[in-house]
């Protein structure tokens, strides 16, 4: 990584578009080794990512249209070379399910955070579809299992002007216990 986590942090953004170019699988397991460091409760690592890439992306296109009972396939699968399925791979114990799920949250906010620090466009997607048994199934999920949404990853392209980073004012947000 290029700089300290503070500042990956603040310069982080979201990027709609993105080029063909892609990490490698290779590259891509270094950054997932290193997202799976967060904080997890009992450390269940209730979470797992799968890679989409070339025509796995038009078959969760048709999957995505069958959810939405349309003919065809959906294209939004097609805006990057690489998508990344988040999902929470939920286990019955004193963790709770919505605990299970924010460390795969919390797994893919640091991966992306990882690829943009690593130059790479990143943007994520969720939809109703993700919970739909057609999209589940193209998966592969089991039953304990839930789609939290996919990180679509790519190369950047050439900005016509620098992007302005919308900064966030950390005292409207961070307040202190009521008395």
């Amino acid at each position: 990584m290029t700089g300290t986590a503070v500042e990956a942090m603040r310069v982080r953004r979201s990027w709609s578009k993105v080029t063909d170019e892609a990490p490698t699988h290779e590259q891509l397991v270094d950054l997932v080794s290193a997202a799976g460091r967060l904080a997890d409760h009992s450390s269940l690592r209730p979470w797992r990512l799968i890679e989409l890439r070339g025509r796995d992306r038009e078959r969760l296109g048709r999957a995505i249209h069958k959810a939405e009972h349309k003919p065809g396939r959906s294209t939004k699968p097609l805006r990057a070379p690489l998508l990344i399925a988040v999902v929470a791979r939920i286990r019955k114990g004193k963790v709770p399910d919505w605990e299970q799920e924010a460390v795969a949250s919390g797994v893919a906010h640091l991966l992306s955070l990882a690829l943009d620090d690593e130059g790479w466009g990143v943007f994520w997607r969720t939809g109703d579809h993700t919970r739909s048994k057609a999209v589940a199934k193209a998966h592969g999920l089991e039953k304990n299992e839930r789609l939290l949404g996919w990180l679509y990853v790519g190369g950047r392209p050439e900005q016509r002007r620098p992007s302005r980073i919308k900064t966030v004012d950390g005292a409207t947000f961070l307040s202190p216990m009521p008395r």
